[in-house]
């Protein structure tokens, strides 16, 4: 062991003391850190609402002193005259726990935070929960292959060609499966964007219905008619989307026509029996009634209002509502409904024989 006889020549005893104790010091510093650290932010959790103090204290218990043994090696060293193969040994040793320790780091992180957020969704879809656990998967994977191929650089192998061959092979992989691929990451976006959720009522290309699943390849829909309609993932984000169910207001337009032969006054008159006929009805808000144009058959005027809430059958007892009230005030006030009628006007020449 030539590398030895080198170290035991080339340092005092009081050098491999002192690099001892630097080593031991080192890894006690790191000890300390993990301990107090995780348990500071354990305390610290409690007191706020946000859980990323939940999730940095289970990630500091990750720390793992063996792997971190050589950076204490490593900061021994310093201490001591040895030869250059074996620093870089002791330097490359540092580096991969530092890449391992890394990769637990996030890799804990990663899987605390998908664990929570498909506990909390577990309850209200269980199906999103299971997305989010491959999310979560996906993930780790993705974060392993980075350490890997962070740690054979460092170990002087040529991953170039490896990563062109990773590119190559996911390309080829990613054409062959890429309806599916696109499916999957529709379903991701849907899970963590939520444009709509379970038991919402949306209106997709004239199509409505109420969510009843939302799957990795498809969302089903049930329609007002009873079917079901399946949706692709990808095909449904490419459209445009109407979600009633967030839907604070629903706004209300509709118009009515009376005759020609109505009265000035009472055709003046008429937009304040329609606010009123408006105001009357809990739960709404009127916004305005005007005379709006001559029509064909009629002198129409335009109603718009506010119900107070997305629910359709409220909203359509609401517009029963008012119809009666405008009916019963015009026969009231005599002022007559228009309807299409044509006038024949009969023309007789002079002279002509009449039967």
């Amino acid at each position: 062991m030539r590398w030895w006889t080198q170290l035991v020549k080339a340092n005092e005893p009081v050098d491999f003391l002192a690099a001892l104790v630097i080593v031991l010091a080192v890894w006690f510093t790191l000890a300390l850190a993990r301990h107090y650290g995780a348990r500071a932010l354990a305390r610290f959790a409690p007191r706020t609402q946000a859980r990323w103090d939940e999730l940095l204290a289970e990630t500091v218990r990750a720390t793992s002193l063996l792997l971190l043994l050589p950076v204490a090696l490593y900061a021994g060293a310093s201490a001591l005259d040895i030869p250059v193969r074996f620093e870089r040994f002791l330097q490359l040793a540092a580096v991969v726990g530092l890449l391992l320790q890394a990769g637990l780091w996030a890799s804990r992180f990663l899987a605390r935070w998908a664990a929570r957020k498909a506990e909390l969704s577990r309850e209200r879809e269980p199906r999103e929960a299971t997305a989010l656990t491959l999310l979560g998967f996906a993930a780790r994977i993705a974060v392993w292959s980075l350490v890997l191929l962070l740690t054979l650089d460092q170990l002087d192998f040529d991953i170039t060609a490896l990563v062109a061959g990773l590119g190559i092979g996911g390309v080829a992989v990613a054409l062959a499966v890429q309806n599916i691929l696109g499916d999957l990451f529709a379903s991701l976006s849907i899970v963590l964007d939520k444009p709509f959720e379970v038991g919402d009522f949306i209106v997709v290309d004239g199509l409505r219905g109420t969510v009843e699943r939302v799957g990795i390849k498809t969302t089903r829909v049930r329609s007002l008619d009873g079917e079901l309609l399946v949706f692709s993932n990808a095909d449904l984000l490419k459209s445009r989307i109407r979600n009633f169910q967030r839907m604070l207001e629903r706004r209300v337009e509709f118009t009515i026509g009376v005759t020609y032969q109505t009265p000035p006054d009472k055709l003046k008159a008429v937009p304040q029996w329609l606010r009123e006929a408006v105001e009357a009805q809990p739960r709404t808000r009127f916004d305005r009634a005007h005379f709006k144009e001559y029509g064909d058959s009629a002198l129409v005027f335009e109603i718009v209002y506010y119900v107070l809430d997305r629910d359709y059958n409220l909203h359509m007892d609401v517009q029963q509502a008012i119809n009666l009230v405008i009916f019963e005030r015009f026969a009231r006030e005599g002022v007559e409904f228009a309807y299409p009628t044509r006038t024949l006007h009969v023309y007789t020449a002079p002279g002509a024989a009449t039967q």
